[in-house]
């Protein structure tokens, strides 16, 4: 199905409207179905990014599609305040999930909080493991984090995301956050003597995505856990990305390193793209929080939890754990086969794939969208790999198959980039010089300018000053003349009369 407006009037609107937050790729995408997505022109791509790994189960499943539908025809969104049908249903299936590696006599509740993104539930995250420390622990405020992490873009998650390059542009940030570097078992022991009752948390993603797909030893983590406790601190997990089956195995990243946080944190995947997220707790931290400490107005919506109950309905039922991983070796091994690849790395179908030096990632994201594919780059050299979990061999092999291709086409892209930066560094220095050239010849005209009003000032000033001489003039020879006039014989004898009166009077 066309768009109604063309490419060109959808790119005006959108870069006269709408913030530049982001370098939009030169394609306007309409419809999407499974592993595909269709542009306006009709031509279709197949998608290894899912939209930054939200779509789960691929595009317009149809368990997702007829969820949404039924629910929008009921009720979409009435807030926090009233409870809601499918909500606490969600809620059960992911405790359910973070307890799948708990032996069973040990399970209990898991409670979550829910919003809308990523960042928000690590804002809650954040929120909650503060106030757990001010009331079961040694009242610390600090969250211990990992160099190279990301966990979002408002203040306090910035703050969290420990890459001076996102950082600096927004400084002063929020207080209250220190980086350690990831791996580090010297670094991670220290801290604690460093900062003694002060640490509340230690925040973690047991894979760094945004900055390149990096796996974090499972020693580490576990030792990680391991201290947070030993010192009255707790320990997030944050699998916004990693979380639903998106490294294989077990729902969640951390159960595949075999240790259980105090908190959780997810996104993305949970409701195959319908923004969702939230926030889960063991029973007795959650219940740090009382009615009044958080909130969100959107989170845990009507539409937003059926698209949920839909996904990990089918997430779960359907074996995924066991097929991501299967897929996920299969990817990563012909990846690894590929002449342009030195290295691939992460888990399930969360990969990265540094390229050699002669290729640049941005470039083959960019030969891959020629060659009908929706690519990734976390770098210069590397390649993120975040396919819907549905994703087959075949569809593999097709972008296998064509890598090598697109790694060619990649250099042209770079040649052609180049090029049109160098025109536009020339275009740019032709206007500075055409504009240097105006602001000149615009000083000469105001010199100019100030030439005449100048001789103009001299001229009235010359004028004014003879004008002035004769109007002086005629008013010294006009007082002249009334001083030489003869006097009136009445008015005389009037004067006289008065005065010779006045002698009269005195003389009484």
């Amino acid at each position: 199905m066309a768009n109604a407006m063309s490419f060109e009037e959808v790119t005006k609107l959108d870069d006269t409207f709408v913030m530049p937050t982001f370098k939009r790729k030169p394609v306007c995408l309409v419809e999407g179905k499974g592993m595909e997505v269709t542009d306006d022109e009709g031509k279709t791509y197949l998608d290894f990014i899912a939209g930054i790994g939200c779509d789960s189960l691929g595009h317009c499943h149809p368990a997702v599609v007829n969820a949404i539908t039924e629910q929008a025809q009921k009720l979409i969104h009435v807030s926090n305040y009233y409870y809601i049908e499918k909500r606490g249903e969600v809620a059960k299936l992911i405790s359910d999930m973070a307890n799948e590696c708990v032996p069973r006599f040990f399970r209990a509740p898991w409670k979550t909080f829910f919003a809308n993104s990523g960042a928000e539930a690590n804002e809650c995250a954040i929120k909650l493991a503060r106030l757990w420390a001010k009331k079961e622990s040694s009242g610390g405020h600090i969250i211990v984090v990992l160099e190279g992490s990301f966990h979002g873009r408002t203040l306090a998650t910035l703050a969290a995301t420990a890459q001076p390059a996102k950082q600096e542009k927004f400084a002063p940030l929020p207080e209250g956050f220190v980086a350690i570097p990831p791996n580090d078992m010297d670094a991670l022991r220290n801290i604690w003597w460093e900062y003694p009752g002060q640490i509340a948390a230690m925040m973690v993603e047991p894979i760094q995505g945004e900055s390149g797909v990096h796996p974090i030893d499972p020693d580490y983590l576990f030792e990680a856990t391991k201290l947070a406790r030993r010192n009255g601190a707790l320990f997030i997990a944050d699998e916004v990305q990693t979380g639903f089956y998106r490294c294989g195995t077990w729902p969640f990243e951390f159960q595949n390193a075999a240790i259980t946080p105090d908190i959780i944190t997810f996104a993305k995947g949970v409701a195959s793209g319908m923004p969702t997220g939230g926030c889960i707790a063991r029973i007795e931290v959650a219940d740090a929080f009382e009615p009044g400490d958080h909130g969100s107005t959107f989170g845990g919506s009507n539409l937003a939890m059926a698209a949920a109950l839909a996904t990990l309905d089918t997430l779960s039922k359907e074996n995924f754990g066991q097929r991501v991983e299967e897929m996920g070796d299969y990817f990563a091994e012909k990846l690894l086969a590929l002449d342009a690849v030195t290295d691939v790395r992460g888990s399930g179908l969360m990969i990265g794939a540094d390229i050699k030096e002669e290729f640049k990632a941005p470039f083959v994201v960019e030969a891959g969208l020629d060659a009908g594919f929706l690519l990734n780059a976390t770098g210069d050299h590397t390649l993120r790999f975040l396919p819907p979990l549905i994703v087959t061999q075949a569809d593999i092999d097709k972008l296998i198959e064509a890598l090598p291709g697109i790694f060619e086409a990649s250099k042209q892209k770079e040649v052609e980039a180049a090029k049109a930066a160098q025109k536009a560094a020339e275009e740019a220095a032709a206007a500075q010089k055409e504009y240097e050239d105006l602001l000149k010849e615009a000083e000469g005209l105001n010199a100019d300018f100030k030439d005449v009003m100048n001789m103009l000032k001299e001229k009235v000033g010359s004028v004014e000053g003879k004008l002035g001489d004769k109007l002086q003039a005629a008013a010294v020879e006009k007082l002249s003349g009334a001083q030489s006039a003869p006097s009136d014989p009445a008015s005389d004898a009037s004067a006289e009369g008065t005065k010779n009166s006045d002698s009269a009077k005195d003389a009484e």
